[in-house]
């Protein structure tokens, strides 16, 4: 069963390593599947015809090493790599792809509970050279909760990637249209954005906005909103027909933020860079404020 979290504002559900999820892409520990602001929800899962596999993302999932994977370009075929948070994945192909289903070999986790609280330990053995304790406390406060986390690299090699929080958003399950307003803490060049996906032109780029002139049926996506400048980890989505607001905050500044999304679900991902030497230990957090708003 799911642990839950709760409170008079707020109700989160979250998977123990050992349930449900159980693929190669997202981190096990810290599997937010689900978050109700006064009894309405404000997110949803990657696709719209359910998860009855659960092999997709849903809530708040976060991902280490999406493009990046730790030592798979060291290896052979055949041989093992490690994703953080998930445990040894055997290496299938000359190129990663984080929608594959690699054979895994979990790592170990110890979970402690609190009245308020949930910490989860990931202790991975050697992969190559490659080891490291992840420690992830999710703690509920009034009208937020605050994602920590601790990454202690106990390997004989250098751990470089990132790692981003897949947030699967939608308010009172509303799809996507004009009641949905993005907001980022600064200026949006298109001249400078790396991907652009937007078929059907219905996701509109603003100065400091993302809105939509119609429902899209068709998936989006727009890499490096930034244009590579170090920036505020901080994003804002308001429902105006709900009248609820959904922002993300991180402890630090980040040069890499993509959006992706479909009809039913927006995700707006802060990246954070990792580059620990060995016995290197860092610490970072995500804080979600949710909230209803007067106009």
């Amino acid at each position: 069963m799911a642990y839950i979290l709760k409170n008079k504002n707020l109700e989160i559900h979250i998977d123990l390593p050992s349930e449900n999820y159980q693929f190669s892409r997202f981190d096990w520990t810290s599997k937010i599947t689900s978050v109700k602001f006064k009894g309405i929800p404000v997110c949803t899962q990657e696709k719209i015809e359910g998860d009855v596999e659960n092999i997709y993302g849903k809530g708040f999932y976060n991902e280490f090493g999406i493009e990046m994977p730790v030592g798979f370009d060291e290896i052979k075929e055949g041989e093992y790599f490690p994703k953080i948070g998930v445990g040894a994945l055997k290496k299938e192909g000359a190129e990663y792809s984080f929608s594959k289903a690699y054979e895994t070999e979990p790592a170990d986790f110890k979970i402690i509970t609190d009245t308020n609280k949930l910490l989860i330990e990931c202790v991975s053995p050697s992969v190559n050279g490659y080891s490291y304790v992840l420690k992830k406390e999710i703690e509920l406060l009034e009208s937020s909760f605050v994602i920590r986390y601790y990454l202690h690299n106990t390997g004989g090699k250098i751990i470089s990637t990132n790692e981003y929080c897949h947030n699967f958003l939608a308010i009172n399950k509303e799809l996507m249209g004009s009641n949905y307003i993005l907001k980022f803490p600064f200026d949006i060049k298109p001249e400078l954005l790396g991907a652009t996906v937007n078929p059907e032109e219905k996701v509109e780029l603003g100065q400091n906005e993302i809105t939509f002139k119609n429902t899209p049926n068709e998936q989006f996506f727009f890499s490096n909103l930034s244009g590579s400048k170090n920036v505020d980890a901080h994003w804002e989505l308001i429902n105006t027909k709900s009248k609820i607001g959904v922002s993300e905050t991180g402890s630090f500044k980040t040069d890499k933020i993509n959006l992706w999304g479909w009809k039913h679900v927006i995700s707006p991902e802060l990246f954070f860079d990792i580059n620990l030497k060995p016995d290197q230990e860092i610490e970072w957090s995500r804080k979600y404020d949710i909230y209803e708003i007067d106009n």
